[in-house]
């Protein structure tokens, strides 16, 4: 492990195709559990580790809450009536019987962003005879329409038989619904992987067990999280079991820290803790919004992978690390060769001691 530091305090950058990861590490022959993390502990100065090495930043007693959710194939080719081809994102369930997605443009070997008016078609026809009936926009969203299916059975079934994971620009190559799944993942439903947990391995759960660490599971299912500069995070559905409410609240009177391995883990919890920092089991879906102006009680750190400058997650990571802590480690990670998304390499952060 290394110790580095960076003149630089900003998080307003551009990344440039060096700093994203094109492909998983296996890809390369590497681990899981080889990619990079950097560690911010309050104001000192990052540390440069491997993320196998994550125990030893945690002590016996602590706690790691995990997303369990699993990633489903969301991206379905589609037709407009007039003969126009998209791909459609199926984004999640809303409450009522609806369900969000996005519609997007071919665009090489991935896709691009679609704004459709108001009056746009109201139907796409999908792979395998279904159709995809467009409501009305969601919310302020240009791109995000509220829908219904029609495909002869539920979402799920016909998503494993038509569909495909979604993938961007940065990743070139497709790759299977494996690779898109964590460790964890146990109960379909995320559009997209909860990425921060992707680097675990079975063999690193198990050595921060011997280490004295627990692991307690969580679900939210996210959505698409191609989200423009400035948009506000939609309702996601998420479930915290009584076992892992009783096991955070545990941890916490006796003293160990309780990390959240990813940004969903944050906001499941968010919407079950108290005012007291008491964190009760439940379930339905959750539209909190984690800012520097939200009390994170029951949390103590997050791990969670690297942001864009106009990521809404940069809003959450703000409740756990003050701008110049933030700016110090994305400047470290950008002059060490840090990668970003879903395949890039990780970022613990561990709140400053009140």
């Amino acid at each position: 492990m290394t110790t580095t530091t960076s003149p630089t305090r900003t998080l307003d950058f551009v990344l440039d195709p060096a700093h994203e990861a094109h492909e998983p590490p296996e890809a390369s022959g590497r681990r899981r559990d080889h990619g990079r993390l950097l560690v911010s502990a309050g104001h000192s100065a990052p540390v440069d580790a491997r993320f196998d090495a994550l125990a030893a930043f945690l002590a016996p007693g602590d706690l790691v809450v995990v997303n369990t959710s699993a990633t489903i194939a969301a991206a379905v080719d589609g037709r407009f009536p007039d003969g126009t081809g998209v791909v459609v994102h199926f984004s999640g369930e809303l409450p009522g019987g609806v369900a969000l997605v996005e519609v997007r443009r071919p665009h090489g070997t991935a896709t691009a962003p679609l704004h459709l008016a108001a009056d746009a078609p109201a139907a796409v026809a999908l792979r395998g005879g279904g159709t995809a009936r467009l409501l009305a926009p969601f919310a302020d969203s240009q791109r995000l329409w509220i829908a219904t299916f029609d495909l002869g059975t539920d979402v799920l079934t016909y998503l494993a038989a038509h569909g495909r994971p979604i993938r961007y620009r940065h990743v070139p190559h497709p790759w299977p619904i494996d690779v898109y799944q964590t460790v964890f993942a146990d109960e379909p439903g995320s559009a997209e992987m909860p990425s921060a947990s992707r680097p675990f391995t079975q063999e690193l759960v198990t050595k921060l067990v011997t280490h004295g660490v627990r692991v307690a599971p969580i679900v939210l299912h996210t959505g698409v999280s191609s989200l423009e500069g400035g948009e506000r995070p939609y309702p996601e559905r998420y479930r915290v079991p009584r076992d892992t409410a009783a096991v955070i609240n545990a941890t916490r009177a006796y003293g160990g820290h309780v990390v959240a391995a990813g940004t969903t883990v944050v906001r499941a919890l968010a919407t079950v803790t108290d005012d007291h920092g008491v964190v009760h089991p439940g379930a339905g879906w959750t539209d909190v919004v984690v800012t520097s102006g939200t009390p994170m009680r029951a949390v103590d750190g997050l791990l969670t992978g690297w942001h864009e400058p106009e990521s809404t997650h940069l809003w959450m990571l703000r409740a756990f690390a003050d701008h110049d802590v933030l700016a110090d480690a994305y400047a470290t990670a950008l002059d060490l060769g840090y990668h970003w998304h879903e395949f890039g390499d990780s970022h613990l952060i561990l709140r400053e001691p009140a």
